[in-house]
C-alpha cells in the first residue's frame, strides 16, 4: 500500500467514526454536534499540514485556500464535501471491516445482510479491488465523508509535491446537506472560488451536471366528522379524499417506475383521519416546462377535489427546491472536459450521466459558481448496504490533483 493509498485509508475511517447525522427540525445550524466535532477535526488537520488560510465559521462550515504556487493568473477552482449523514440508519459503532483484494463473490455481512455482485453491478466491477463495509447494522458514511477524505488528502499531496503547480485552490466543507439546508449559509464570498466541484457521487468515472428540478408539496385535506350511525350527507373523509388525491396523479409517474431522465410524483408521508389529513410529496423532473407542467397537475387535483367537495376542502402548498444546474454549467464546459481528461488519464472511462436527486452543486451554480459533481468510489448510499472501493477512492484523490494542475494551466475563464 502506498503512503497516499495508506493516509487515505486511514483518514477515512477516522472521519465515518464520528456520528454526524444531521437532523431536521432541531433548530441549531449545525443541526447536531457531532458535525461540529468534525469540522473542527478537518480545521485543526489541514492547519497541521501548514495550510494557513482556514476558517470555520459559527454554524460549522469550514472554508479555506491553498495558495497558488505559480505567478500566472488562472481561475480559482473549488471543492466541496458535505459533513453530515443521513438519518436512515445509524452511524457505524465500531470500525468497518476492510476486505483486501475482493474476491468477487458474495459478501456476508455480520448481521446477515449479503452483498451480491450478481445484483450489484458496482461491486461486480470492483473484484480486486479493497473494499470497506459495515457490519450491516449501520451506513458507512460514505456519502459524504469519502469526498471529505479524497479533498484533504488531495490538499495534502499537493502541500507534499510543490513541483505539482496550480493556481488558488478554493474548498469547503459543509453541514446538513442530508436535510437540505447547507446552501442555506453557504457564502459564496468566504468560498472564493471561480468554478468548483462537489466531491458527492457514487461510482468513480462519473461526471455528473445534469439534475432534477425539485419540488415539495403539502396537501392538506380538510374533512368533516360525524358519529358514523349519522353520517349520511354529512361526514367527508379527510382521509378517503386524501387517498382520491393520490389517485388523480399518473400511477406510472412513480420512482419504483422511472429512470434516467423521467421525472416522478413521490408520496413521502401521510398522517390524518376523518377530519384532517396531510400528505407530503416531493416533485422531480429534469425538463423544465415538464416541471411547471408537474407542478399544474397537483394543482388541478386539488381544485377538482374542491368542485367536489366544496371550496377550501383540499389546499396544496408548493415550495420550490433546487434546480437543474444544466443551464449554468453548459457555458462552461471545461468542467466536464477536463473532468473527462483525467478520468480517463486515470485508466477509466468517463460517463456523465444526469443525477437523479441533487447536489449543493446544484444551488451554488445558481448563486454564480458553476458546479457539477464527481463520483467519489463510494455507492448503496443512505443504506447499510454502503460500500467504498478504496482503488476508485484513491483514484478521485488523484482526479481531484490532476483537475487542479489542469486549471493551473487555464489562463481565460
Amino acid at each position: 500500500m502506498n503512503d497516499l493509498t495508506k493516509k487515505l485509508q486511514e483518514r477515512f475511517l477516522r472521519y465515518v467514526m464520528f456520528d454526524t447525522q444531521s437532523q431536521e427540525g432541531s433548530g441549531t445550524v449545525p443541526s447536531t454536534e457531532g458535525q461540529l466535532a468534525l469540522a473542527e477535526a478537518i480545521e485543526e488537520e489541514l492547519k497541521g499540514l501548514g495550510i494557513e488560510d482556514v476558517r470555520l465559521d459559527s454554524k460549522g462550515y469550514l472554508y479555506g485556500s491553498l495558495s497558488a504556487n505559480q505567478e500566472e493568473e488562472v481561475p480559482v477552482i473549488g471543492f466541496i464535501a458535505h459533513m453530515d449523514t443521513a438519518d436512515a440508519c445509524p452511524s457505524p459503532a465500531k470500525l468497518p471491516r476492510i476486505i483486501e483484494n475482493y474476491d468477487g463473490g458474495i459478501i456476508h455481512l455480520e448481521s446477515g445482510v449479503i452483498l451480491d455482485p450478481a445484483e450489484d453491478a458496482a461491486l461486480s466491477a470492483s473484484t480486486g479491488c479493497t473494499l470497506i463495509v459495515t457490519d450491516g447494522t449501520t451506513l458507512l458514511g460514505g456519502d459524504d465523508k469519502a469526498g471529505a477524505a479524497e479533498i484533504v488528502t488531495a490538499l495534502e499531496y499537493l502541500t507534499g509535491h510543490p513541483e505539482l503547480k496550480h493556481g488558488k485552490i478554493a474548498f469547503s466543507f459543509t453541514p446538513d446537506e442530508e436535510i437540505g439546508t447547507s446552501q442555506d449559509h453557504f457564502s459564496v464570498e468566504d468560498f472564493g472560488a471561480d468554478f468548483a466541484y462537489t466531491v458527492d457521487g457514487a461510482d468513480f468515472g462519473d461526471i455528473e451536471y445534469e439534475n432534477f428540478n425539485a419540488a415539495s408539496v403539502a396537501v392538506r385535506v380538510k374533512g368533516m366528522g360525524t358519529h358514523p350511525g349519522e353520517a349520511k350527507n354529512k361526514m367527508k373523509n379527510a382521509s378517503l379524499i386524501a387517498m382520491e388525491f393520490n389517485g388523480l396523479l399518473p400511477e406510472w409517474e412513480r420512482p419504483e417506475h422511472t429512470e434516467n431522465y423521467e421525472g416522478f410524483y413521490h408520496l413521502l408521508h401521510v398522517e390524518g383521519d376523518c377530519d384532517h389529513c396531510v400528505l407530503r410529496y416531493i416533485i422531480r423532473e429534469h425538463d423544465g416546462k415538464k416541471f411547471e407542467e408537474r407542478k399544474e397537475t397537483v394543482r388541478k387535483a386539488a381544485e377538482f377535489l374542491n368542485l367536489r367537495y366544496g371550496k377550501d376542502t383540499v389546499t396544496a402548498e408548493i415550495r420550490d427546491g433546487y434546480r437543474n444546474m444544466a443551464e449554468k454549467v453548459k457555458p462552461h464546459m471545461h468542467l466536464i472536459e477536463y473532468a473527462k481528461e483525467g478520468i480517463a488519464e486515470l485508466g477509466t472511462e468517463p460517463r456523465v450521466p444526469a443525477i437523479r436527486g441533487g447536489t449543493d452543486g446544484s444551488q451554488l451554480s445558481f448563486k454564480g459558481v458553476p458546479c457539477p459533481n464527481l463520483g467519489t468510489g463510494s455507492w448503496n448510499h443512505h443504506s447499510v448496504m454502503e460500500i467504498a472501493n478504496l482503488d476508485h477512492m484513491v483514484k478521485c484523490t488523484r482526479l481531484i490533483v490532476k483537475l487542479a494542475e489542469k486549471y493551473g494551466k487555464r489562463t481565460e475563464d
